[in-house]
């Protein structure tokens, strides 16, 4: 009798739902392991994060608020809520909350965690543009030089595909603003430039990728 698996329709079929199965195996595994390192509140976050691309901010303050009621100190709702109360003009509560924020990830930071430490640097870039458009010059540019020791690449700027696909101009980085800040604060007062308008127009809020 002929075996089986020498009859090349059938070898053929095998393979093919071998592949099936491999695939759907796979796809199970991945939706396992991706619910087994979910922290509550990581959906609603990621809801906010495009409702604040969409500059929807009072709905992705909701969403973020929705993930801190779930899972309290969830950095990515602490950091995206003080985004959009930033963009909001809301800059006393922006700045008391990337100061919560700052300190939480400052007790909480574990050394082998990326992006924990751009949560950070981003909370220290985006409160020193809040304390830099206040004329608090020295306080932003203490907050500038911490953002840039912890994530040099995050205080550089944008990379280049970011640049291509959002900006006409590169904005004004927190390298490029702390470097002008300690210049002209070196300056005698009557002698110094503090704003540039055209030059801080640019200037972005940053989310941590």
């Amino acid at each position: 009798m002929t075996p089986a698996w020498s009859n090349p329709a059938v070898l053929r079929r095998f393979i093919k739902y071998m592949a099936i199965l491999t695939f759907v195996m796979f796809s199970v595994w991945a939706v396992v392991k991706m619910a087994q390192n979910e922290v509550p509140g990581d959906m609603e976050v990621r809801q906010g994060d495009i409702l604040l691309v969409d500059d929807k901010f009072e709905a992705a303050i909701a969403k973020f608020d929705e993930a801190l009621a779930e899972q309290p100190d969830h950095r990515g709702a602490l950091g995206g809520k003080a985004v959009a109360l930033m963009a909001l003009n809301r800059d006393r509560q922006a700045e008391e909350l990337f100061g919560y924020l700052i300190n939480h990830l400052l007790a909480t930071l574990e050394a082998d965690d990326p992006t924990g430490a751009g949560a950070l640097a981003a909370a220290y870039a985006n409160r020193g543009i809040i304390k830099d458009r206040q004329g608090r010059y020295e306080e932003a540019l203490a907050d500038y030089i911490d953002s840039i020791k912890i994530d040099f690449d995050l205080a550089d700027g944008p990379g280049w595909i970011e640049h291509l696909l959002y900006y006409d101009n590169k904005p004004s980085s927190v390298v490029g603003r702390a470097e002008y800040l300690y210049k002209q604060l070196k300056l005698p007062e009557n002698e110094r430039l503090m704003r540039v308008p055209e030059m801080d127009e640019k200037q972005r809020r940053y989310k941590p990728r």
